[in-house]
């Protein structure tokens, strides 16, 4: 019976991996589950799954947890401490769900347990892939990918050798915004940018696809991931969201994973692996498809995709600033003290303001270094912000 931790279990990749473990309960036991405000629902899963830990990454709410889970049996813990306790747990597999730079620490612990670390939290390789995919080596630990579009990279990769690697293409849907004007998106609004065409995602996520700042994340991930050149990795608008990402070769051939928008296969990849497994989720009828379409992405449109590229050649901490930055300006946005275009030029500012300290960008990458940097790109986004704003 596999041992499993699902850090960020009331989010959707947590509910999507709680509903593959529901549909098996004899292979699997649940540890701990960990959450954020929706206390009934982490309460509930944690009954159900019989898990002897859950936690709320937030103390005022610890009273809330502990008496909705009265007389279960079940410890009830808060803040970042706790969770980063619930990952030091004995188990087997980890899902690292928690949504940004919060959700580094227990991934780390994770993987200081010698735990395999399904990561579908990529801010932690955007600010610290060396750091992490070292402790996994060194551990013996396994990292696999949980994003859609590296579960199809890493996928199409099995039994073939990276030097006949020449390409990697993401794929993006292009989010809410693909076919507006671009005279539109400076008048976007919160509500606008939350709803997107293809997938069911939380709204942060969701807006970081509409300003491709998901797609700016990826493209560090797979930097950091697979070790490519920054040169061989592409992004593709692809409406439809079915070809997740394609690998191309020294012959010329092209390797596409192609699957319906449902996060369940990749999380069922990574759950199950290194089997396949039958899923629940939808057969593609390609005929009904009827056609697959693909353009470049316009880098006016999407500057986040040029600043990633900057972040690739940087490298060292600089990916830790971009992530940082990028999380407060959304911050900003969602709160409605910003545009929608302005969190790329937050983003873009902080980057050259902190860059110009080589000695900053350039320091050993390790917990304490990138959680430094982290905080120093939300300050110095707080304060490009605010002059944005007058």
């Amino acid at each position: 019976m596999k041992r499993v931790t699902i850090l960020g279990a009331t989010g959707s990749i947590g509910q999507n991996t709680l509903d593959l473990i529901r549909r098996a309960p004899q292979e699997f036991e649940v540890v701990a589950l960990t959450g954020g405000r929706n206390i009934a629902q982490l309460a509930a899963d944690a009954r159900e799954f019989r898990a002897s830990l859950a936690v709320t990454a937030h103390d005022d709410l610890l009273d809330d947890l502990r008496a909705a889970l009265a007389g279960s049996g079940i410890e009830a813990a808060s803040g970042a401490q706790a969770l980063i306790e619930a990952a030091a747990r004995p188990a087997d597999w980890v899902m690292s769900a928690i949504v940004g730079a919060a959700g580094l620490p227990p991934g780390l612990t994770a993987l200081e347990q010698g735990a395999t670390l399904a990561l579908a939290n990529k801010e932690s390789l955007v600010a610290a892939g060396p750091l992490l995919m070292a402790t996994a080596a060194r551990k013996g630990a396994r990292i696999l990918p949980v994003d859609s579009e590296h579960s199809a990279i890493f996928q199409a990769l099995v039994g073939e050798d990276m030097e006949a690697v020449r390409r990697v293409i993401i794929t993006a849907s292009g989010g809410a915004f693909r076919d507006w004007p671009m005279e539109r998106l400076a008048g976007a609004t919160i509500e606008e940018a939350s709803t997107h065409p293809n997938w069911d995602m939380g709204q942060r996520i969701t807006i970081d696809s509409a300003s491709m700042f998901n797609k700016a994340l990826e493209m560090i991930e797979a930097r950091e991931f697979f070790a490519l050149d920054p040169d061989k990795i592409e992004v593709l608008v692809h409406p439809e969201s079915l070809v997740h990402a394609l690998v191309g070769f020294c012959d010329g051939g092209l390797m596409a994973h192609v699957g319906p928008p449902d996060m369940r296969h990749a999380i069922g990849y990574a759950l199950n692996w290194p089997e396949r497994r039958e899923l629940p989720v939808e057969v593609l009828d390609l005929a009904a498809t009827g056609q697959l379409t693909f353009r470049a992405p316009d880098t006016a449109r999407y500057p986040a995709l040029r600043l990633a590229r900057e972040v690739m050649r940087a490298r060292g901490l600089s990916g830790a600033v971009f992530n940082g930055a990028k999380e407060r300006a959304l911050d900003h946005f969602i709160a409605g003290r910003i545009g929608f275009l302005a969190m790329s030029a937050i983003v873009e500012e902080v980057l050259t303001r902190l860059s110009a300290d080589k000695g900053l960008i350039d320091a050993e990458i390790t917990l304490d270094t990138v959680m430094h940097l982290d905080h120093l790109s939300r300050v110095c986004a707080d304060e490009v912000a605010q002059k944005q704003s007058r």
